[in-house]
């Protein structure tokens, strides 16, 4: 037999059993059958599918083979396994518009990303993948219009700050029952990285975990691919991602709390937390349906990219994390002179120009930043003194001025940001000093809330009513558990506070707390 695949296929049902590889199971046969009528002991796709990446010609598909997910080798035996892989344009699948094979691999933990192309713009299509006689759950997403194209209306939804163990993913749920998205926005904290705990500090005080992790603070290749399962397995979560595509990025908790470039919050040798974040940033590819151009190397992965839907809307994805300083004032909310530091940097200097050239160069009616961290210059302290989060764009003053700089002055059309991290809404206008507020507002900023991290929360705290009155710049607040549902066209960008009444049990009921809209042509909040 001169093909090696081949040669190492031929392992007898003996010695397969005799390695652990019981979960799949292969006949006796020829080998290139064996290796493509696999048997599973379990259901292979516990992890469900997802769709990611929109363009006008295609979109990138997803799944990981994972018959015992929670298990050491996640069920799967240490070899490549065949996955075919439909995409249709009818639920039905009876009018197929491209099919084919990809290859499982050991090395990526058998997760599938196949980069689909050929397809028609703006137009709805459903995906599902099979792996011997086991098949996927269907998921549904739909391609971006061509560039240039005339479009009428983008439709979509922000979301992130899912830990795990503070709530049931109901948000996902009522996202997914949504009217049909054009894609979904996931600002990070996909994850959390903590070990397990029965009773966490809320707002409220001490509350019991409703959900545990399993095991301790995640560290390995291995502890990070054992979290990602253990909320993959959510049904809710499942579910949100077969109703569209979504564009992922990552903020802290993928990875560490508060991390920055090469730096933890524990102060740990950059050498050795290089090795961490590799875990990390491979096991955040092997769950994401993420584009080859976002394969890690290293402690290095580049997730900043934009989309066009046509002349409407680009939408710039940005990494505030990976090309930052570290934080100043030693991570503690207030101020100091680190505040005003020249040499920081929130983006990086490629990332920056590669943000500037495209705010610079757009067509677009609406400019969108999607992105981690608030850039409102919020006061968080209702009295005379003021108060900055050091881990926001307001303890970066010198990076964050130079961007909003650049878009006033190259005077770019109705700039949008859209923000997550805080487990709060909030909607405001942008000023190079938020504390004196002069003229026209440079932009504006929806901030989303949580889906599950900080409890079932409340409508406003009093003291976030007090800052509220204290920043000019902040329209509107609140404090519970949801998603944004934004709405855009040549018009105006509107945006829902989609809220939950509870995450500590299912069955959350939604609804819209607000609404609120900035007309074409201003940097103005007003309701919907």
């Amino acid at each position: 037999m001169n093909d090696p695949i081949g040669r190492a296929l031929a392992l007898s049902r003996r010695r397969m059993m005799a390695a652990g590889l019981g979960a799949l199971l292969v006949p006796a046969l020829d080998p290139r059958q064996a290796l493509a009528q696999p048997v599973f002991a379990d259901y292979p796709f516990q992890l469900g599918v997802a769709a990611g990446d929109p363009a006008p010609d295609g979109f990138v598909i997803w799944t990981r083979l994972a018959p015992d997910p929670l298990a050491p080798g996640h069920g799967m035996p240490a070899r490549p396994v065949p996955v075919s892989w439909e995409v249709a344009e009818d639920e039905a699948f009876s009018r197929i518009a491209a099919k084919g094979e990809a290859v499982a691999r050991p090395e990526l933990a058998h997760a599938v990303h196949v980069e689909v192309a050929g397809l028609a713009p703006a137009r709805t299509y459903h995906y599902r993948f099979t792996a011997g006689a086991e098949r996927s759950l269907s998921g549904r997403a739909r391609t971006a219009p061509l560039a240039g194209a005339a479009v009428e209306r983008v439709r979509f939804g922000v979301v992130g700050c899912q830990h795990y163990e503070q709530g049931h993913y109901t948000a996902h749920r009522r996202l997914a029952e949504e009217d049909e998205l054009d894609f979904v926005f996931c600002y990070g904290d996909y994850i959390y990285e903590g070990r397990s705990a029965r009773v966490w500090n809320s707002a409220a005080g001490p509350q019991a975990n409703l959900r545990q992790h399993l095991g301790q603070e995640i560290y390995s290749l291995d502890d990070y691919r054992r979290r990602y399962a253990q909320y993959k397995m959510d049904a809710d979560l499942q579910a949100s991602h077969a109703a569209a595509a979504w564009f992922v990025t990552w903020d802290d908790h993928e990875i560490d709390n508060n991390w920055v470039s090469d730096i933890d919050q524990d102060g740990t040798d950059p050498a050795l937390f290089r090795l961490r974040q590799q875990s990390a940033m491979q096991a955040y590819y092997e769950h994401m349906p993420l584009r080859r151009q976002a394969f890690p190397s290293g402690p290095s992965m580049r997730l900043y990219r934009r989309a066009d839907y046509g002349r409407l809307m680009r939408l710039n994805l940005l990494d505030t994390r990976q090309y930052r300083s570290d934080q100043p004032c030693g991570e503690r909310w207030g101020v100091c002179n680190e505040l005003d530091r020249a040499e920081a940097e929130v983006l990086g200097a490629a990332q920056e120009r590669f943000v500037f050239d495209s705010l610079a160069s757009s067509q677009a009616r609406w400019n969108v930043l999607a992105q981690q961290v608030m850039m409102m210059d919020l006061d968080r302290d209702p009295g005379p003194a003021y108060m900055a989060n050091p881990d926001s764009w307001g303890g970066y003053r010198a990076p964050r001025a130079r961007l909003l700089r650049h878009i006033r002055d190259r005077q770019v059309a109705n700039p949008v940001v859209l923000t997550g991290d805080e487990h709060q809404n909030y909607a405001g206008e942008l000023h190079l000093d938020g504390r004196n507020p002069e003229g026209r507002a440079i932009a504006t900023e929806f901030v989303a809330t949580s889906i599950t991290s900080g409890g079932d929360g409340t409508d406003q705290s009093p003291r976030m009513a007090q800052v509220q009155s204290a920043n000019p710049t902040l329209k509107f607040n609140n404090s519970q558990r949801g998603y944004l549902l934004c709405d855009v066209t040549a018009e105006r960008f509107q945006t829902a506070f989609r809220v939950l009444d509870k995450v500590s049990s299912p069955g959350g009921v939604v609804s819209t707390r607000a609404t609120l809209a900035v007309p074409a042509g201003e940097t103005r909040l007003t309701n919907a």
